[in-house]
């Protein structure tokens, strides 16, 4: 059993920090989890333009993967889900998709830390189309780059600074981190919070394994 977890962009320390937080779900009985780098893609995706960019590699890379059980698209605005779907007769999850399902079951009202400001209007226009703007509290962002949320010694205080005010300023009882590359930052941040931190490629990975241990 193998679940294939792609980092749409071409950074392999977004990639790394995805393998690192995923390491709890490499126990024995659970499928294998391969974590790998779309080399296609840009080294940060971080505008509509390269969301549309990685569609079509996106679809290739299913479409060869035909040993794979599962796929976890690991970008937050789920680049490709629906074409990749379509690709594959194994299921096809979306990190965002999944990250607010799970939110949804740990809080009544979510908040969402983007990485920037122009990825917040993309964001909510996807959750218009998931139908849950109604428990969405806010969505805020850090303001820095892929790379830097990744690598920056500066991304676990602003994390702080941004929940904090989503938790006070606007209601949420429960985070969504909006980029893969925020992974390694859960743990400490819900210790710092108080609250739910929600990791959504750990959250997709855990509904793939599901879906792959049940499909037998």
């Amino acid at each position: 059993m193998r679940i294939v977890v792609i980092n749409p962009n071409s950074n392999p320390a977004v990639t790394d920090g995805m393998s690192e937080a995923l390491r709890p779900f490499c126990i024995a009985g659970n499928p294998e989890i391969e974590c790998i780098t779309l080399k296609e893609g840009p080294f940060g995706i971080e505008s509509q333009a390269d969301v549309d960019g990685v569609v079509m590699p996106l679809k290739h890379l299913v479409e060869k993967r035909g040993d794979a059980d599962a796929f976890v698209i690991a970008c937050y605005s789920d680049p490709g889900l629906a074409v990749c779907r379509e690709a594959s007769a194994k299921p096809v999850f979306g990190i965002q998709e999944c990250g607010v399902l799970t939110a949804l079951t740990q809080g009544d009202r979510f908040g969402v830390i983007a990485i920037a400001e122009a990825s917040i209007k993309r964001h909510l226009r996807y959750l218009r189309q998931m139908g849950v703007t109604a428990r969405l509290a806010g969505e805020r962002a850090v303001n820095l780059s892929v790379h830097e949320s990744a690598t920056s010694g500066q991304t676990f205080e602003r994390l702080c600074a941004v929940g904090t005010e989503l938790r006070d300023r606007d209601g949420a009882d429960t985070i969504i981190l909006g980029c893969a590359g925020m992974a390694r930052h859960r743990t400490p941040l819900a210790r710092h919070l108080g609250i739910p931190v929600i990791d959504p490629v750990q959250a997709a990975t855990s509904m793939a394994i599901g879906a792959v241990l049940l499909s037998g």
